[in-house]
């Protein structure tokens, strides 16, 4: 996207961060566009493993005593709904928490 080919803003439009400009997020989403469907998968991969990390981080700080048992069930109680983590598992996350 050249500069003289940017625009403004339409009127009320936001960019998905605070703290990106329209122009910038333009080139991010023409770049999106561009990229083979692989390598969105596998961005979208990492970024999954990611987030799981972050989460077993989070419950490893807020219940380091926990057994590796306990610590699948409070990560998969983060995701799945209490009906079937109380069906599935019998843990009851509104009881032993996330």
């Amino acid at each position: 996207m050249s500069a003289d080919s940017r625009s403004a803003p339409p009127p009320e439009y936001r960019t998905q961060s605070a703290d990106t400009g329209f122009d910038v997020e333009q080139l991010l989403v023409e770049a999106y566009r561009r990229m083979p469907s692989w390598e969105k998968a596998r961005r979208m991969g990492d970024m999954v493993q990611a987030i799981d990390a972050l989460a077993l981080a989070g419950i490893i700080a807020r219940h380091p005593q926990a057994s590796e048992r306990e610590r699948r069930f409070r990560r998969a109680a983060l995701r799945l709904d209490r009906d079937t983590m109380v069906r599935a598992f019998g843990w009851d996350p509104a009881i032993h928490g996330y």
